[in-house]
């Protein structure tokens, strides 16, 4: 039968999508019931050591406890995702080969890049979420602000007067400063840097005064007063954040997170994709896992099944789309 594609394009660009790989119309030929005969290869595709590799590793280490064969971490960083999801989608579909993928890999390279060297539609099947990442809106304790509402009111009594410390307009920090300027109308400067760290350094001595961070990166200029935390881009708070109001409260369908979700290669027997997902979602269901991921920054519900996994993906690229078209990205 070919492929099963994780969701299919229709017409010009990422439009219209359909979602083929919920068909699960796998070859049963082509796979042996004794799946996994050795070990499997997780392909992350950041370097060794950043939050996405740690999270990976946690969870490689209990679903090869549960599939009886050591599920290995293999880093293959590069040119904003693209080297390790390349060697993910080139892969032979044999249920040895899964990739560690993030919302930058899979939802934002098709409209921020104009090629790619892999199809993230059609190179991949979807197998379980692994865990979704709030980031919170902060300000330097000079700006009299103590939410969205009142940041915004600011900015609109003396526009352009407030800078956002950015990474870069076409990542995620520098493309969320560009949507609340779109959805509330204001005009907040954002400034890019090639290092983020230099960029929360800069809000810390009030050279910004603005700054989207991961909760774990913001979390201890909180507690020492240094950064004000206003909002969360979540939809929902975030747990310990709870008195963090999420954007969405005053300017609905606010819902920016980054994510991280097992894939296959597409063609991938469904026999490995349904036992991997019951694996990851054990795990995930593991309460102290669940706290070590929220020392991450990483928050879970369970993995869902592949079906409501590829139609996360199905959503997000729609409303990734029309985030990048609205601020007026263009690919490059």
């Amino acid at each position: 039968m070919g492929k099963v594609n994780m969701f299919m394009f229709k017409g010009g660009g990422v439009k219209g999508l359909l979602l083929c790989a919920l068909l699960f119309c796998f070859p049963a030929s082509a796979f042996s019931e004794g799946w996994p005969a050795r070990p499997v290869r997780l392909i992350v595709s950041q370097a060794a050591g950043g939050t996405p590799d740690i999270v990976a590793r946690l969870l490689a280490e209990r679903v090869g406890a549960g599939l009886g064969q050591p599920v290995v971490v293999e880093n293959r960083p590069g040119s904003a995702n693209m080297v390790g999801a390349q060697a993910a989608a080139r892969a032979a579909p044999d249920g040895y080969t899964l990739f560690f993928a993030t919302a930058a890999a899979l939802v934002t390279n098709p409209y921020t890049f104009k090629s790619l060297p892999y199809d993230p539609v059609r190179d991949f099947a979807p197998i379980g979420m692994a865990g979704k990442a709030m980031f919170l809106i902060l300000a330097h304790p000079s700006v009299p602000a103590k939410s969205i509402k009142e940041l915004v009111a600011l900015d609109k009594a003396d526009p352009g007067k407030l800078a956002f410390a950015t990474d870069g307009p076409r990542n995620f920090s520098g493309m969320v400063a560009a949507w609340l300027n779109k959805v509330a109308g204001t005009h907040f400067l954002a400034v890019p840097y090639n290092a983020m760290p230099q960029g929360l350094q800069d809000t810390v001595a009030g050279r910004t005064q603005l700054v989207i961070l991961a909760i774990p990166s913001a979390a201890p200029f909180v507690a020492k007063g240094q950064l004000r935390p206003l909002a969360i881009s979540s939809a929902a708070p975030a747990p310990g954040y709870e008195s963090v109001q999420p954007v969405a409260d005053t300017y609905p369908g606010f819902d920016l997170v980054g994510w991280f979700a097992f894939v296959a290669p597409a063609g991938t027997p469904r026999e490995a994709i349904q036992r991997t997902n019951q694996e990851l979602d054990r795990a995930l269901h593991e309460a102290a896992l669940v706290q070590r991921l929220r020392g991450f920054g990483v928050y879970t519900d369970g993995a869902g099944t592949p079906e409501s996994t590829g139609e996360f993906f199905r959503a997000e690229l729609e409303r990734w789309g029309r985030i990048v078209r609205e601020i007026g990205i263009q690919p490059e």
